[in-house]
């Protein structure tokens, strides 16, 4: 099985903001499982549901993320 989370989209199910550690839920390793999750940009807060793409993998379960929609304009 990859280990790699990178490049990975998934959906944000405990809010991300400054000084907080949130959640995401990505596909991993056949399945889908939850990550701690940091927004890749100091200071922006990222609302649950908003769906988000992984960027770096910070930790063996914490990574940091950009809402989707930033990725793709």
């Amino acid at each position: 099985m990859i280990d790699r989370v990178e490049s990975q989209i998934g959906r944000v199910t405990g809010r991300i903001a400054p000084g907080m550690i949130g959640e995401i839920r990505i596909p991993y390793q056949g399945g889908s499982e939850t990550f701690h999750a940091y927004a890749w940009e100091e200071g922006q807060e990222i609302d649950v549901g908003t769906e988000v793409i992984v960027i770096e993998r910070t930790g063996p379960r914490t990574v940091k993320v950009i809402p989707f929609e930033e990725a793709v304009t």
